[in-house]
């Protein structure tokens, strides 16, 4: 029989420690999107809280069940650049025309995974492009967040200096830190909180949206959410495992079984779920573990955090609600310069071709326009592609 203070010594506490570092880094990054993504698509305090459980009950059963099954840290989140599709796009549609489009999203993620055509769909969708379509989406964001300093500074100042201090000396801290000062902020000014939504309880809950499809809610939310899915979340993350020695982990699987997970808990308010991208490297590398082999446990304990979060919906909500709007909108923005940063470096390539398609891509991406029911994602990818055909072509005629 086996001494329980042996088997306390063997547990690998910095896996543990790495998968729930994982957990406060994601959600303290995104919750501030979370309120403004509920508020853009008029869902009630109810449908808030029933949004975050199923989100994160199914991150923590798939999280858990793909990390034992593989033997690796299989780090699941959402897709941030979605987040701010969302809260672009999702004023001009009804909840439940909004969940039609993620579940034909996921629908569509799933089919990708099951019949292989996922790794046919990275090879055909130019790296550059990809990465200008993150960035788009995500520049307007950073802009409003630094435009909202001068009209609250004694909020965003200190959490500007929080994080800019933490991105020197502790960057993974960045976020949290940042957060935390701004909410000491708040509490020492006695700021007013935003008050979006006031749940009646702690506990998460499930609450039932019936789905409407709707054409332009296809065209605006489904397409833009499946490319940013699999070119900023299911490729990076790919990626992340396999520079980490999990190359043996399939990916097929791993892209039809986050897109089955979001079609079951879409109807409940659930957004697009797929691999982590940024928060994976925390749990993968050697600062998790020494021991590749003992990494998966990341992934448990990284589950077991949104498992956490997922039963305690209604209270991270209110939590959200002593926010005041500016430190919203202030937060997001700083959370969101790391994937910008992401996004930027993807798009300086050697060929000057791309580059211009590229920033082509990124400006009519973050212009929101919306012509022909059709979003601005879509027609930055659009243009962009065809410019760099044009001149692809010309260069191949001679021209």
């Amino acid at each position: 029989m086996s001494n329980p203070l042996n088997v306390m010594r063997a547990l690998p506490y910095s896996a543990l420690a790495a998968g729930l570092i994982s957990v406060i880094v994601s959600a303290s990054s995104n919750l501030p999107l979370f309120v403004q993504m509920f508020a853009a698509l008029h869902f009630t305090a109810d449908q808030a809280v029933s949004s975050l459980t199923s989100m994160y009950l199914t991150l923590a059963v798939l999280g858990a069940g793909l990390s034992l099954l593989y033997r690796a840290p299989i780090i699941l989140g959402w897709n941030t650049a979605g987040l701010a599709l969302l809260i672009a796009e999702g004023p001009r549609f009804t909840p439940g025309e909004a969940v039609g489009a993620l579940m034909a999203a996921a629908l569509i993620l799933t089919f990708l995974g099951l019949t292989g055509l996922f790794d046919w769909i990275a090879r055909c969708l130019p790296p550059p492009l990809a990465a200008a379509l993150l960035a788009g989406m995500l520049l307007p964001f950073v802009l409003r967040g630094l435009s909202a300093v001068p009209t609250a500074p004694e909020l965003l100042l200190p959490m500007v200096a929080a994080y800019l201090l933490a991105r020197a000396f502790v960057p993974r801290w960045a976020v949290p830190l940042a957060l935390t000062a701004g909410l000491t902020a708040t509490i020492l000014t006695g700021a007013s909180p935003d008050g979006l939504f006031l749940p009646s309880g702690t506990a998460g809950h499930l609450s039932y949206i019936r789905p409407v499809f709707d054409v332009h809610a296809l065209l605006t939310i489904t397409i833009p959410s499946v490319l940013l899915a699999v070119a900023s979340q299911h490729l990076p993350g790919l990626a992340i495992l396999s520079a980490s020695g999990y190359g043996h982990v399939p990916p097929r699987p791993l892209v039809s079984l986050t897109g089955l997970g979001a079609l079951l808990a879409a109807p409940f308010g659930s957004i697009t779920l797929n691999l982590a991208a940024i928060t994976s490297a925390i749990s993968t590398g050697p600062d998790a573990h020494p021991d590749p082999a003992k990494r998966y446990v990341a992934g448990l304990s990284c589950a077991a955090g949104y498992g956490v979060l997922g039963l305690t919906a209604g209270g991270l909500l209110g939590l959200a609600s002593i926010f005041p709007a500016p430190l919203m909108q202030g937060l997001a923005g700083l959370a969101l310069l790391g994937p910008l940063l992401v996004g930027r470096e993807g798009t300086m390539v050697a060929e000057a071709r791309w580059r211009e398609a590229a920033l082509l891509t990124l400006v009519v991406t973050a212009s929101g326009i919306t012509v022909l029911g059709v979003s601005a994602p879509v027609w930055g990818l659009l243009l962009g592609w065809s410019l760099a055909w044009m001149r692809g072509w010309r260069e191949r005629s001679g021209g």
